[in-house]
């Protein structure tokens, strides 16, 4: 059996925007009613009432982190108002982790904010941080107990989404067309145009993370940190120069941001060649995801590496990883493969404290409701919830806290 240190953390991970329901004041929310191809979160799984039966479900399986946010639009939902009863509506989340012995990741900022905060001009307005702080200073007021706090969730991924959406209003004259848009003489899909993230706006948000990290430190004694999502990008033969370039601006100047932390979460789930040109598409395969992604289990090791590396060591908690697929033999096979990669990059001597699954939930994943992702289905009407095979299979690599030689999915 591959084992791992004593202590290391073993759970799943969810966003409050993805399975909550509802978050009627955030910009996701206002997203969804205005761009065309976007289906609506709604009512969502429910979560808002139903995180008890979540976090009960997960820790009788044998799990014991669970990582979940807070959504910012539902605390502050008009500028300098605080809701306490939002505010006491998360702390019964983190005690009713407390109360089963799971250890609470509390994430601030997943993707979404307040659509006042988005339309005061949102993370690149000149007052953003001060915002920003002063929200983070106010769920200080919750947080006694939680040992681990994640200030933003991919800040480069936000980049690279606002990015995309400057150029793709420029190449459409001002106006959403989708799925695909004229610029620069060719027709350009979304992807392509996530393929870009400006540096400049990744040391803005490294300085709004810097405050928020001084904020948490100074009024609560958790570890802090913040989340980078990792493409475990290659370099075709040619594509060297390339890969620096367009891995600079989507990840290294956030993994440099993250240097002094007490950790940094890194979520990976594939990986992808660069050449010359850039991205190179994945290429049609029968065991491709939901996502059209391929299956590579071994990004989580090649993206906890570079993580490592550009960090200069700062400790790494996997934050998310995980496969959308409706096969969860698949699944499996795919969370096996990638453990014992992480396991052999551990032995190497990389400091990663814990594991945490994408995703507890099948959720409204930005957009779309058919990639699947969870370790648990939900019905969309009714809203109950089937743990699958991949729970169990999880629950109890945990309770041996590590994998054993042969998969029996």
């Amino acid at each position: 059996m591959t084992t791992f240190p004593d202590g290391f953390l073993w759970g799943a991970a969810t966003a409050g925007h993805q399975i909550e329901g509802n978050n009627v004041n955030s910009d996701w929310w206002a997203r969804e009613l205005t761009m065309p191809g976007m289906e609506p979160s709604g009512d969502a799984c429910d979560s808002y009432h139903r995180y008890d039966e979540d976090i009960a479900l997960l820790a009788e399986a044998g799990l014991a982190s669970y990582r979940f946010s807070l959504e910012w639009s539902r605390i502050e939902p008009v500028p300098g108002r605080f809701s306490r009863a939002e505010l006491a509506h998360y702390r019964r989340v983190i005690d009713a982790c407390l109360t089963r012995g799971v250890t609470p990741v509390v994430t601030l900022q997943h993707f979404t904010t307040p659509q006042w905060f988005a339309e005061r001009g949102g993370w690149l307005a000149p007052d953003a941080s001060e915002l920003f702080s002063r929200y983070v200073t106010e769920t200080t007021t919750i947080l006694d107990g939680v040992e681990w706090v994640v200030t933003m969730n991919e800040p480069n991924m936000q980049a690279a989404i606002m990015t995309a959406m400057r150029r793709m209003q420029q190449a459409a004259g001002g106006q959403w067309q989708s799925p695909t848009v004229e610029g620069d003489g060719e027709q350009q899909s979304h992807s392509e145009f996530l393929t870009y993230a400006d540096p400049e706006i990744g040391r803005t948000f490294t300085a709004i993370h810097r405050a928020a990290r001084d904020i948490l430190r100074a009024r609560t004694s958790a570890k802090v940190g913040w989340t980078i999502a990792a493409g475990a990008l290659t370099a075709a033969p040619g594509g060297e120069e390339k890969l620096r370039e367009i891995r600079y601006g989507k990840e290294d100047v956030y993994w440099e941001g993250s240097r002094g932390d007490d950790f940094v979460g890194v979520q990976a789930y594939s990986s992808q060649e660069v050449d010359a040109k850039g991205l190179v598409p994945h290429a049609p395969h029968p065991d491709n995801t939901l996502v059209g992604t391929a299956f590579r289990p071994d990004a989580l090791a090649m993206a906890v590496s570079h993580a490592w590396e550009t960090t200069l060591g700062v400790p790494v908690l996997v934050t998310e990883n995980g496969i959308a697929t409706a096969d969860d033999t698949q699944r499996i096979r795919y969370t096996d493969e990638a453990l014992r990669g992480l396991q052999a990059v551990m032995a190497e001597g990389i400091d990663v404290r814990g594991y945490l699954h994408w995703s507890l939930l099948d959720n409204f994943e930005w957009g779309h409701w058919e990639p699947t992702f969870g370790l648990i289905a939900v019905d969309r009407e009714t809203f109950a919830r089937t743990p699958k095979p991949s729970l169990a299979w999880l629950g109890e690599v945990a309770r041996r806290n590590g994998v054993v030689e042969e998969v029996d999915a």
